[in-house]
């Protein structure tokens, strides 16, 4: 209980639900923006964390099966997952991103108590909570520094040509200016100090083009940072870690393998 006290006063408007590795699941009645802990028995744990952005559109957040369902797979690894409740943009980027940076911000101030290594936070975002952390991995280098990002179909750009429209209309609204879609093109943020990454996709995506991948990656490789992309050949969009993605053990192994080389 002393956890929940300590971390409550220090964000107060960020609540906080703890579940351990074998403990079944619960959360309070909260209010948004809320972060889920999922922490991996004592003696798995590597300190390595993750923080979940779901993705939705940026109108709601798909929290189980590209957020809660997640963390059996992290915890057996000894990875702690914090899943994020973020708040919807309305038009105005700085609500999410700013939900994110403090969710980040606990983690790394909270690390003695999470037995979690503070040079070791990385992100994980789904479709537009892909470009959500995307967004943070690009653009919060200085203020909300990351060890790693891993993005499932992600919306990368806001480049009207390739982005998903209700992601980019929800993010940067219907009106945005050029200038202001620029901004927050993920793929034309990419600096020396962007956290490697793991991209994955499906070839026949029509929700979200792979090309948001493909240029994100390619401004990566440039910019001589660490980075595979995977595109498997049928999927869809929206699978996270549900059973009927066909490659989901293929999807798993590779990213225990990536996760296992740094």
């Amino acid at each position: 209980m002393k956890r929940f006290i300590l971390l409550s006063l220090l964000f107060s408007c960020m609540m906080i639900a703890v579940v351990n590795a074998q403990e079944k699941r619960k959360s309070f009645n909260i209010e948004k923006p809320s972060i889920r802990a999922f922490l991996p028995d004592s003696n798995l744990a590597t300190g390595r964390a993750i923080v979940v952005c779901p993705g939705g559109g940026y109108e709601h957040l798909a929290l189980e099966h590209e957020g809660y369902d997640w963390a059996p797979y992290f915890n057996k690894q000894g990875i702690a997952l914090f899943v994020l409740k973020y708040r919807m943009p309305h038009g105005d980027p700085s609500i999410p991103v700013s939900d994110v940076e403090t969710a980040i911000r606990l983690v790394r101030d909270s690390a003695s108590v999470w037995n979690i290594n503070p040079d070791d936070i990385g992100i994980m975002g789904f479709s537009a909570g892909g470009h959500l952390a995307s967004t943070v991995a690009t653009h919060c280098a200085e203020s909300s520094p990351l060890s790693f990002q891993i993005l499932f179909y992600p919306v990368i750009t806001m480049d009207r040509t390739f982005t998903h429209m209700g992601s980019h209309d929800n993010f940067v609204g219907k009106e945005a200016t050029e200038e202001f879609e620029k901004k927050y093109s993920n793929e034309k943020s990419v600096t020396k100090r962007t956290p490697r990454a793991f991209i994955v996709f499906s070839n026949d995506d029509t929700v979200v083009s792979p090309e948001n991948g493909i240029r994100y990656y390619s401004a990566l490789h440039a910019n001589g940072i660490p980075a595979v992309i995977h595109i498997y050949a049928t999927g869809g969009h929206g699978w996270g870690i549900r059973e009927d993605f066909r490659y989901k053990k293929e999807m798993l192994d590779e990213l225990s393998a990536w996760l296992r080389d740094f």
